[in-house]
């Protein structure tokens, strides 16, 4: 048994794939959720002066906050605050949330001599 398929019906079914794979590709950002990265100072970085500037991005996030304050970001989704950390080890935490409630959190540790 031999499937043929007539050319205007080709042309519908390829339409049909291109058009749902452009649409995932365009979905990306509302499926995979909000996003941060932390550049700068690294995790378990040991630093010599109490004030400390963090800096990183985000994507896909509509809020962002640095232990519970809000923080804002540029057009490009890059952010950079200044931070006052006590002697010994401090853990900032970086939360982010999408319009659709989603959150991604992540936790920096630095070391003050």
């Amino acid at each position: 048994m031999k499937i043929e398929i007539k050319p205007k019906y080709g042309f519908v079914i390829l339409a049909f794939a291109f058009i749902a794979l452009y649409s995932l590709f365009q979905a990306r950002a509302i499926l995979l959720g909000p996003q941060i990265s932390i550049v700068s100072p690294k995790d378990g970085e040991v630093v010599g002066s109490p004030l400390v500037t963090v800096e990183g991005w985000g994507r896909n996030i509509g809020w962002i906050s640095m232990n519970d304050r809000q923080i804002f970001t540029d057009e490009e989704g890059h952010w950079s605050e200044k931070l006052i950390v006590s002697e010994g080890t401090s853990i900032i935490t970086v939360v982010a949330r999408d319009r659709f409630g989603r959150e991604t959190r992540k936790n920096l540790h630095i070391v003050l001599n």
